[in-house]
């Protein structure tokens, strides 16, 4: 069972409140303790909280809910880590950071950086915990979080280039705005914040060495539970490398730096074979592109690592007993039946 710390539930109160929503109910309902909240590093299912924000946002109908989560995040709540990563000499530093220690953070966050023509696309992704749970707000709340995480370094009136979201457009775009700017896209083939290649290197003004060394023997002396395995980190990896069709045990063991006889047999040893690991997260991107998004399927397969339309189509018969069509004309009519007067 994947697990997070109790941290990424940061400002749920407050915005249950201010949502119209019982904070601690809502918490029962989903069977997490309200006492979380006062215990920022405890591990809890991931599941859960995707169901809790999923929920919070459908019964107050704020469709941002994550994202107001997000907006007054800072990196003193990710505890010794945020420190580590706010005292870096320059943001490249602290996204290195934020990528070594991740999963001390958040075991199902899938972060990547990419550069081109002096550009830099950040990438991430999510596991839902269950293959049918919505990632919607969970994503939205991540890709929040590291822009407040950017502009702690590059300072407050800092804007990205572009950011970029899988899912469709809320029909209140006013926090998205508020948080991100105005150069948001949606229904984009991977989430993403993009900037620039001079905004990764920029001097960070106010990095502390002293306080880097201490937050580093902070981190030396804690327990190392949540901390990387060979398993998560394959998982992560195939989460992000699926949609570009480049998704071989070889290039993700190239990806990791590993060798892939390596990469082999901790695979074995978790009792899940690379094939097995690769058809669960398709089945867990099938869910969540097919049955809550509108996406064309030609453009689903491609972003499940098809070949073809009629290989997906082929699979996707083959894991559900219907066609991907068939699904969509189902929940289509279940959604109409329960709309009905």
């Amino acid at each position: 069972m994947t697990q997070v710390r109790a941290a990424s539930l940061t400002n749920y109160s407050e915005v249950a409140r201010a949502s119209g929503l019982d904070p601690v109910q809502m918490l029962h309902d989903v069977g997490l303790n309200p006492n979380v909240l006062r215990q920022p590093d405890l591990l809890i299912p991931v599941e859960r909280v995707t169901e809790l924000l999923h929920i919070s946002a459908s019964k107050s109908g704020n469709e941002s809910f994550g994202l107001c989560m997000a907006e007054s995040r800072q990196l003193s709540n990710l505890g010794a880590v945020g420190l580590l990563i706010r005292d870096q000499a320059s943001l490249r530093n602290s996204l290195n950071v934020l990528m070594r220690y991740q999963t001390l953070i958040n075991g199902a966050l899938s972060f990547m950086l990419e550069e081109s023509a002096g550009l830099v696309v950040i990438r991430e992704d999510l596991s839902a915990g269950k293959a049918q749970q919505s990632t919607r707000q969970r994503i939205e709340m991540a890709l929040g979080v590291t822009l407040r995480l950017m502009r702690e370094i590059l300072g407050e009136a800092w804007q990205p280039r572009r950011v970029c979201f899988e899912h469709a457009a809320p029909r209140d775009l006013s926090v998205h705005h508020r948080l991100f700017g105005h150069r948001v896209e949606f229904d984009y083939e991977f989430n993403c914040i993009v900037c620039t290649r001079a905004d990764l290197d920029a001097r960070n003004a106010s990095a502390d060495p002293a306080m880097v060394r201490y937050a580093q023997q902070l981190l030396d002396a804690s327990p190392k539970t949540g901390g990387a395995t060979v398993h998560g980190d394959v998982r992560r990896t195939i989460l992000l490398l699926l949609p570009s069709g480049r998704c071989t045990i070889e290039q993700v063991s190239d990806h990791l730096g590993l060798v892939c006889r390596t990469v082999q047999r901790r695979l074995d040893e978790h009792g899940q074979p690379f094939s097995s690991m690769v058809n669960e997260i398709r089945k867990e991107l099938a869910m969540r592109h097919v049955m809550e998004g509108n996406r064309p399927l030609t453009e689903v397969a491609m972003m499940l690592g098809f070949s073809a339309p009629s290989a997906f189509s082929r699979w996707y018969l083959g894991q559900y007993g219907c066609s991907a069509k068939e699904s969509r004309a189902k929940r289509d009519a279940k959604g109409r039946a329960a709309m009905a007067p």
